[in-house]
């Protein structure tokens, strides 16, 4: 089993279920008394999130870079970067390391792809549906992709950063979530991407009438297929 180094804290609240996903997928695999072999390094999400917003994405690299170094410094095989939005620093943290980086893209497109769906909406901060670095890697696995309206990608990235990354979930966001859904479906999204590790404490498969993909659970059964290889 090779070991895994998990880049976590973006927010602390979605590097939990990664770190349950990786060891519950290491205990299916191999049964018994096996948990995977990991590290973490946990950011100061504050610093990472006060540097999204003023665009600094230069320094949120750097910071994650640092990250990665450690990481693998103390053993890691591979990275993963457990957050979607800072996949936009992936190419930093890539060239930081002699060990790959794992992306999200990569899993959560095969996965789509493997299903038979071509055209999908995405949700997620407003840095992951608006930038290009989200969406045109996932165009290069041939997939087209809508986001919500101008208004819509504000709410949906004010619920994350004011209620999921502070643990919180309110029923009336849950509703405009599945309005948000039922608009790019309406739309043609055959399926819509959680492109943020925290939606999936907010919605899921009774929320939508397509299939949802939690890039949070593919992201990391997908990195215990690599660390058992």
């Amino acid at each position: 089993m090779k070991t895994l180094g998990l880049i976590g804290g973006m927010s602390w609240e979605s590097t939990v279920p990664y770190y349950r996903f990786i060891n519950e997928a290491i205990k299916a695999r191999l049964g018994g008394l096996h948990s995977a072999k990991l590290v973490l390094y946990s950011v100061d999400f504050d610093e990472i999130a006060q540097l999204q917003h003023a665009g600094d994405w230069d320094t949120a690299g750097r910071v994650l870079a640092d990250a990665a170094q450690r990481l693998e410094a103390a053993g890691a095989n591979a990275l993963l970067i457990c957050a979607n939005t800072m996949h936009k620093v992936a190419p930093a943290i890539e060239a930081a390391v002699r060990i790959p980086v794992l992306h999200v893209v990569d899993a959560v497109a095969g996965e789509i792809r493997a299903a038979g769906f071509n055209k999908v909406g995405l949700l997620g901060t407003r840095f992951t549906m608006e930038h290009p670095f989200y969406a045109d890697h996932l165009r290069q696995h041939g997939l087209e992709v809508l986001t919500p309206d101008q208004t819509d990608r504000d709410l949906v990235h004010r619920v994350i950063y004011e209620e999921l990354c502070l643990g919180k979930t309110v029923d009336a966001s849950r509703t405009e979530y599945r309005r948000i859904m039922a608009d790019m479906v309406a739309r043609g999204a055959q399926a819509i991407i959680l492109g943020c590790t925290e939606l999936s404490m907010l919605i899921g498969p009774q929320d939508a009438t397509v299939p949802l993909f939690d890039t949070t659970a593919i992201h990391a059964h997908k990195a215990v297929e690599w660390a058992l290889e």
